[in-house]
C-alpha cells in the first residue's frame, strides 16, 4: 500500500541550486560506497521524479495514472524505500515470431488478464542490478516493442517480496571472497545482478503507471526529464570512480620508484585530463541546465549523454592503462594474508618485500585492493557491466546524435559556402582576373 503523502505534490526542482544539491547527494552516495553500485538507493528514484516532473503525460493513458506516479514517488521518499528497476526484455523475446513459430513458450512478461482492482502478470523481466537488496521493483521497458506485443506494455510497481515473484540471481563474487584483505570490494560492494519471475501476480491500478499503450513505455523515460535526471547520477558514480583509478595510478607509479619518469609522467597526465574532461561535462549539466513548460529544470541532455557515451567507450582503456602500470605487482605477492601470522614468514616478507615508499604490510594491502578493483573476476564484472551500463555503444552514439544541435552547426558551414558566391559569380571574378 502507497503511504499517504500530504502534500501530493509532484517533485521540485525549478533551479540550479536544486540540481547541485542534488548532484553533490549522487556524488556523496558514490562517494560512500566507494564508486561501486550503479545502482545504488539514489539511482532509481531519479528516474521516477522525472517522470513525476510531467504527469499529464501518464494521464494521456489513463485517468489516475500521472497521479499514481507523484504518489509513487512520494511513497519512495517518505518511507525512503531502495527501489530498483527491470525494464528489459529477455533477449530471444524481443523476436515474438521466433516462438511462434517454433511453438515455443515466450517468456517475456505480459498482462494475462484484468479486472476493476487491476490486472495479472505472468513472465520474465531483468535484468534486476540490487534488486536482492531493494523493497520495491519498477517494472517497464526502455526497449522498443512492437504492435503484436500489445499485452507486453504494461508499467507498474511491485514489493520485491510480493507472493508470486521470485528473484533469480548470478553468483555472488562474495562467496569467493573470505577477507577484506585480499578482496576488499569484492567482499563488500557486489550490488549483485538478477531477474524476476512473476506468476500470475496481481497489481492493483493503484501501482500501474502505464497500460497497452507502446508508445508510453518507453516515452515515459524521453519525453520527461527521468532518463537524464537517472543517469546524472551514474554519471556522478563514474566520475567518482575515475577519481579512485587516477588515484591508485599513481599511487603505483609513486610506490615502484617511477614516478619521475617522464613517459610515466605523460601517462599520468592523460588520466588526469580525462578526469577533468569529464569533471566538465559535470559541470556543464548543471551550467546549461534546461526547463520544460510547466517550470522545472533538469540537467542538460547533450552534456548528459556526451559523458555517458565517454564513460561507456573509455573505462576499459583507462582500467587498461592503470593496470599496465601497475606492472608485475600484483603476481609478486603471497597467496592470502596467512604470511603474517607466521613469525618466521612474516620476517621475511617484510625484509624482502618492503620498498623505500612502502612497507611490506602497505605493498600487499594496496595491491590486493587495486587488483580487486581492476583484475580480478569482480572487475571482469564492472567492465562488462560499465560497457553496457546505458545501453549497447551504438544507443549511446544515437543518444549524442539526436541531441546535438545539427542546424546551427550546418549554419555556419552554409554561410561560408553562401559568401564563396555562385558559380557564375567565380566565373566572372575568373575573368576580371585575367584581364
Amino acid at each position: 500500500m502507497i503511504a499517504s503523502a500530504k502534500p501530493r505534490t509532484s517533485p521540485r526542482c525549478r533551479s540550479s541550486k536544486k540540481l547541485e544539491q542534488r548532484a553533490e547527494c549522487h556524488r556523496r552516495v558514490a562517494e560512500w560506497s566507494y564508486r561501486l553500485l550503479g545502482r545504488s538507493p539514489d539511482h532509481v528514484p531519479a528516474f521516477i521524479g522525472g517522470m513525476a516532473m510531467v504527469p499529464e503525460l501518464f494521464e494521456a493513458n489513463r485517468q489516475g495514472f500521472g497521479r499514481n506516479v507523484i504518489d509513487y514517488f512520494n511513497d519512495l521518499k517518505l518511507r525512503d524505500l531502495f527501489a530498483c528497476y527491470l525494464v528489459l526484455t529477455p533477449q530471444g523475446s524481443r523476436d515474438p515470431k521466433m516462438y511462434k513459430d517454433t511453438g515455443t513458450i515466450n517468456p517475456a512478461l505480459a498482462v494475462v488478464s484484468e479486472d476493476s482492482e487491476g490486472i495479472v502478470v505472468s513472465g520474465l523481466k531483468l535484468l534486476g542490478t540490487s534488486a536482492v537488496f531493494s523493497d520495491e521493483a519498477w517494472i517497464g521497458s526502455m526497449i522498443p516493442l512492437g504492435p503484436d506485443q500489445i499485452n507486453e506494455a504494461v508499467t507498474f510497481a511491485i514489493p520485491v517480496n510480493h507472493p508470486g515473484v521470485e528473484i533469480w540471481v548470478r553468483e555472488s563474487f562474495e562467496l569467493r571472497a573470505p577477507n577484506k584483505i585480499d578482496h576488499f570490494f569484492s567482499s563488500q560492494f557486489d550490488e549483485s545482478d538478477g531477474v524476476m519471475v512473476f506468476d500470475n501476480v496481481r497489481i492493483p491500478w493503484s501501482r500501474v503507471f502505464c497500460h497497452r499503450d507502446i508508445a508510453l513505455m518507453r516515452d515515459m523515460y524521453f519525453k520527461t526529464p527521468a532518463h537524464v535526471m537517472g543517469n546524472h547520477q551514474s554519471n556522478w558514480r563514474f566520475a567518482e570512480k575515475l577519481k579512485l583509478m587516477v588515484g591508485i595510478a599513481h599511487r603505483a607509479c609513486d610506490m615502484a620508484g617511477v614516478i619521475n619518469i617522464p613517459a610515466i609522467q605523460q601517462t599520468l597526465g592523460r588520466l588526469a585530463a580525462a578526469e577533468a574532461s569529464l569533471l566538465g561535462l559535470m559541470a556543464a549539466q548543471i551550467d546549461q541546465l534546461q526547463s520544460i513548460a510547466n517550470g522545472h529544470v533538469h540537467v542538460n541532455r547533450r552534456f548528459l549523454y556526451a559523458a555517458l557515451q565517454w564513460c561507456a567507450n573509455n573505462y576499459a582503456q583507462v582500467a587498461e592503462e592503470v593496470r599496465s602500470l601497475m606492472g608485475a605487482g600484483p603476481f609478486l605477492l603471497p597467496a592470502d594474508p596467512s604470511v603474517f601470522d607466521n613469525p618466521q614468514t612474516r620476517q621475511t616478507f617484510e625484509k624482502y618485500w618492503s620498498l623505500p615508499t612502502a612497507s611490506a604490510d602497505e605493498r600487499y594491502k594496496f595491491v590486493k585492493m587495486a587488483w580487486d578493483l581492476l583484475g580480478s573476476d569482480f572487475a571482469g564484472r564492472h567492465t562488462q557491466y560499465e560497457k553496457f551500463y546505458g545501453g549497447p555503444p551504438h544507443i549511446m552514439d544515437l543518444y549524442s546524435f539526436f541531441n546535438c544541435p545539427w542546424n546551427e552547426r550546418r549554419a555556419a558551414v552554409d554561410q561560408i559556402v553562401k559568401e564563396m558566391g555562385s558559380a557564375d559569380d567565380l566565373t566572372a571574378r575568373r575573368k576580371s582576373a585575367a584581364e
